[in-house]
């Protein structure tokens, strides 16, 4: 029997628990009508309408036959079986520079870029679109070196092409496990990056890529933090997804202070009055005027990304 999958973003089916087939895009498949086949299905949308697993016991889920006429439905019941749903379909994660070194203070760790890439990686697999934000603080940031001579300007300048070389190295580890990735710059550096088209970055995040956006803002003044915010709007994300050493945010620097207090969540107003130092306050006002909400995490644990990205209530939430 043919079924439509009209509309469909992705669909992940295994016959008899034998064969995994990931199917992207396509208008049909054909399905065994055998009620005995067991089929695994992460993610359906039908006719507009998202379709997913809400819980992981077995229903009959109607999936439409469009061998007929136009607008005379037949409708076929096959058992499956939902996965964890998502809430997010597409998401922002921002990744500081310092995170790619490792134990170390400055460069890149190739154990660390490969630990961070399987964590992306495991997004990408649950079906959620992953847009990704670096910063360059591993390799050179304006506020750590001051005591250079260097203005302010090109000191920034020289921060969004540390940026750059920070996404190459991601879409490298990325790369090699597999994933499908390309790495977008504010920066025009085509021998490198493609240049950051709002369009072609939609596309490629259709097409079921991560999409890397370096170089910042292509401004100075401007941080990391700040071009997360602004890519995660452009792109349509559902959450920006601040990655940090720590599990949330705090009232004060937990490692320095015992006695710091953990927020469990904050408005944007209240942690732009508070002056609280997680992201810059340019960042949280765009975020807040966009109703973008923030997850801030502890991206050190394993599979605090992916519960993070499928909205479990970990770390600190900023909201409205």
């Amino acid at each position: 029997m043919t079924y439509s999958l009209e509309g469909c973003r992705s669909i992940q089916l295994s016959y008899r628990g034998k064969s995994t087939y990931d199917v992207k895009y396509r208008r049909s498949i054909q399905l065994p009508a055998s009620r005995s086949h067991r089929i695994a299905v992460r993610r359906l949308e039908l006719s507009g309408h998202d379709h997913i697993i809400s819980s992981k016991q077995r229903f009959f889920m109607r999936i439409f036959s469009i061998e007929s006429q136009r607008n005379t439905w037949h409708t076929g019941r096959i058992p499956v079986f939902f996965a964890p749903m998502k809430k997010y379909k597409r998401v922002m994660l921002k990744i500081s520079g310092e995170a790619l070194s490792g134990d170390g203070e400055f460069g890149l760790d190739h154990p660390t870029l490969i630990k961070i890439a399987e964590e992306i990686q495991g997004v990408e697999k649950a079906g959620i679109e992953v847009v990704v934000v670096i910063g360059g603080g591993n390799i050179w940031r304006y506020r750590d070196t001051t005591d250079s001579g260097i203005e302010r300007t090109a000191s920034d300048v020289m921060g969004m092409l540390a940026t750059i070389m920070n996404g190459v190295g991601l879409q490298s580890a990325l790369e090699s496990i597999g994933a499908d990735t390309r790495v977008l710059s504010s920066i025009n550096v085509p021998q490198v990056a493609e240049p950051f088209i709002r369009r072609r970055a939609l596309r490629h995040l259709e097409k079921g890529r991560i999409v890397i956006c370096v170089g910042g803002t292509g401004n100075p003044y401007f941080t990391t933090d700040s071009a997360a915010a602004l890519r995660a709007s452009e792109l349509n994300c559902d959450a920006l997804l601040k990655a940090t050493n720590v599990d949330g945010v705090y009232d004060k620097d937990p490692n320095r202070h015992k006695d710091a207090v953990k927020y469990d969540s904050l408005t944007y107003t209240e942690a732009i009055e508070k002056n609280l130092r997680v992201m810059d306050q340019a960042a949280f006002s765009l975020c807040q005027e966009q109703k973008l909400p923030i997850r801030v995490f502890n991206f050190s644990v394993k599979g605090a990304l992916i519960k993070a990205a499928s909205g479990e209530d970990i770390g600190t939430l900023v909201h409205e």
